[in-house]
């Protein structure tokens, strides 16, 4: 099977062709630049970028990967969840293709191809491995979502608990911001704190001790806004930025790693994957690992590359539902913003 995936979610256009598995290509054109200017994105312009680069990102996936429409046997694209205007975009522009061709159409949540990306891997050449699939408790971290999830087989998975408030990605944005901090913050957090001290300055760590499988962040981000208005000279020195950056980030790892490590205890699996954008994070990736090692669980990380939005793992889903006897989608299904996965 040869697929071609486009990606339109947020603010990154990407396309992907995929053949038996493997990556043949998956371009992606970031707006990082453009929307840094506003302190986050602004759906108006990340729709006008994705409509100016959506042709040549597909076309540059189909040359790379050495194939023409013609040979295509799939189409694919995000149909949620993301902001409406982008995803409108990506998802008509694929069903056009789809109705052209006269191919299948499979619509797919971006969430859920999260959820395999950990399982693509080998470098330059990225090739999907399930044979060595087995249940896992998958920890999703981006600037919108933060989730636990029980995959307990191939395709089949169960929400265990998400974001109440701010997602990870967001709190170290917004805290960022109230440091003076470019956007987007959460790389410049993760640089300075390698060289700070994550003890200086004792943040909450939210909904750590409760027994459910939540997060919340906003109380967090409420206390570094109070801390450095009752403490604003500390942002004059370089030093102590750096360690309050660590102390922050310490602060989001901490619940990050010690909740996903509990729910894969208590639901008895052996296995933990991470994904989506924050797992970009250093320390998180370091931390993730150490824990891993510590309790016997083996540990699957997203490649950093397939961690932001890409349509590579868009494609590999599509692919394994496909061939799996999932129906495709009819052309006339329409973007599902709030999209939740079950």
């Amino acid at each position: 099977m040869t697929l071609l995936a486009l990606e339109t979610s947020c603010d990154e256009t990407s396309a992907a062709v995929v053949r038996d598995g493997r990556v043949l290509a998956n371009i992606v054109s970031s707006q990082i630049q453009l929307h840094a200017e506003y302190g986050g994105v602004v759906p108006e312009l990340a729709a006008r970028e994705h409509l100016k680069n959506l042709l040549p990102v597909a076309h540059a996936a189909l040359r790379e990967a050495g194939i023409v429409p013609a040979h295509l046997d799939a189409v694919a694209a995000t149909q949620g969840p993301g902001l409406g205007i982008a995803l409108l975009i990506g998802l008509k522009a694929a069903q056009s293709v789809a109705f052209a061709l006269n191919k299948p159409f499979l619509g797919v949540n971006h969430h859920e191809a999260h959820l395999y990306s950990p399982w693509i891997g080998g470098g330059d050449a990225l090739v999907a491995n399930f044979s060595d699939f087995q249940p896992n408790i998958s920890l999703i971290v981006s600037g919108g979502h933060t989730l636990l999830v029980l995959v307990e087989s191939e395709l089949h998975h169960r929400v265990l608990g998400g974001t109440i408030d701010d997602a990870a990605g967001e709190c170290f944005d917004k805290t960022g911001k109230l440091m003076g901090l470019p956007y987007p913050a959460g790389p410049i957090i993760d640089q300075l704190a390698a060289q700070g001290n994550p003890r200086a300055y004792d943040f909450p760590r939210p909904l750590l001790h409760e027994a459910n499988d939540d997060f919340s962040f906003s109380g967090l981000k409420t206390s570094v806004r109070y801390f450095l208005r009752d403490h604003p000279a500390l942002l004059a020195d370089p030093q102590t930025m750096r360690d309050l950056c660590a102390s922050v980030q310490a602060a989001i790892i901490e619940v990050l790693v010690k909740k996903t490590l509990r729910a894969a205890h208590r639901a008895g699996v052996r296995c933990v994957t991470a994904s989506g954008g924050v797992t970009c994070n250093r320390a998180l990736r370091e931390e993730l690992a150490r824990a891993c090692q510590q309790n016997g669980f083996r540990l699957r990380l997203a490649e950093k590359k397939l961690c932001t939005d890409n349509a590579a793992m868009i494609g590999i889903l599509a692919e394994r539902k496909l061939l799996a006897g999932w129906p495709p989608v009819s052309l006339d299904e329409e973007i599902k913003p709030g999209w939740q996965l079950a």
